[in-house]
């Protein structure tokens, strides 16, 4: 007769040495007290690279994180081998809360949000104004991902040398970004920007310092060949556009984070350099954090119907500007993003 309780002894518990799930199983997991925190710089089919210090440590998910998502710009804690030597293999074992997520889906109709960085400041849209044309569309995209975000956007306008930058300026001027006008960018046959592209890029990278920036353009708009001017220590190899379409190919294929060094390796910010996009799906986006980065509108959405769009005709959004609280472009600057939710980008 089996005994229980107080009297079982060895004899009474069954033992399966050969048998899955014969080991006893705790819910207790390491502290890891020891790990050392890294920041992720790239991520490529499973190893995923950190700047631990002033080196890179290649590194893995550790199980524990189950299916947790890890991306460029993650705080992490690493354990493991952290030399940097080839072949070593560190840890991650814990990623810390996030401050900023800029997010996208795939297109419009997938119901999948994707993290593209983590824990940036600033979104820098990059686009040329001629060769290849601009694609206002997938501007306006760009910008309602960076307010949903919480990221400041920053608007870079390529080669004003083959076409005026006046309209666009206009069109953006009401939104009340900061906007850089630049000529064409040249790399000269050793890879060294010449004079008028080191102005340009000294003029953008003012305004890059102290922040984690994201740059963001489709293929051919000059965004590689600015990252190198920016990182000259990390140059990349740039596309050539195409005579006859006017697309460029794309030469950056994935996420990647770089120090803007103060000259001495210390990182006075951050280029995360993203491959050229070709849309920017919002499905995920819900109007009422895009208002948020409206601090003139918002306050006039306390009248407003429940789950309002800001574009039903019972939105009073509409008296909030009549009686002269905010400027009409702004409210049609709003109305116009928000609308990029419901169309494409080549509509």
């Amino acid at each position: 007769m089996r005994r229980y309780g107080k009297h079982t002894d060895e004899d009474d518990i069954r033992f399966r040495p050969d048998r899955k799930g014969s080991r006893p199983r705790t819910h207790r997991r390491p502290a890891h007290e020891d790990a050392v925190e890294g920041m992720v710089t790239t991520v490529d089919r499973g190893r995923i690279t950190c700047r631990v210090g002033e080196r890179p440590v290649v590194a893995i998910k550790a199980r524990e994180l189950g299916r947790k998502g890890v991306v460029v710009g993650d705080r992490v804690a690493l354990v493991g081998d952290l030399s940097g030597d080839r072949d070593a293999l560190a840890r991650i074992v814990r990623v810390e809360q996030r401050r900023s997520a800029l997010r996208r889906t795939a297109d419009d109709d997938d119901p999948y949000e994707r993290v593209v960085v983590a824990n940036a400041d600033q979104l820098a849209i990059v686009t040329a104004l001629a060769d290849p044309p601009p694609r206002p569309r997938l501007i306006d995209r760009c910008l309602v991902g960076a307010y949903d975000a919480g990221l400041e956007p920053l608007l870079i306008l390529t080669k004003a040398d083959l076409a005026p930058a006046d309209t666009m300026l206009e069109s953006y001027a009401p939104l009340g970004i900061r906007c850089v006008v630049t000529t064409a960018l040249h790399e000269g046959d050793a890879g060294d920007p010449d004079e008028a592209t080191r102005r340009v890029i000294a003029a953008v990278r003012d305004l890059l310092v102290g922040r984690a920036t994201v740059l963001v353009g489709h293929s051919g708009v000059g965004k590689t060949t600015l990252v190198n001017g920016l990182v000259p220590e990390r140059r990349r190899a740039t596309g050539r556009v195409n005579e006859v379409t006017g697309r460029g190919r794309h030469t950056t294929t994935s996420v990647l984070a770089l120090p803007l060094s103060a000259g001495d390796g210390t990182p006075e910010g951050w280029v995360i350099d993203t491959p050229g996009v070709r849309s920017f799906g919002l499905h995920h986006v819900d109007p009422s954090r895009v208002i948020l980065a409206f601090p003139d509108l918002e306050p006039g959405t306390e009248g407003c119907p429940r789950a309002c769009g800001h574009d039903e005709p019972d939105c009073a959004l509409d008296e909030w500007v009549a009686t002269g609280h905010a400027d009409p472009r702004r409210l049609e600057s709003l109305r116009r993003l928000l609308a990029t939710r419901e169309r494409r980008e080549g509509d």
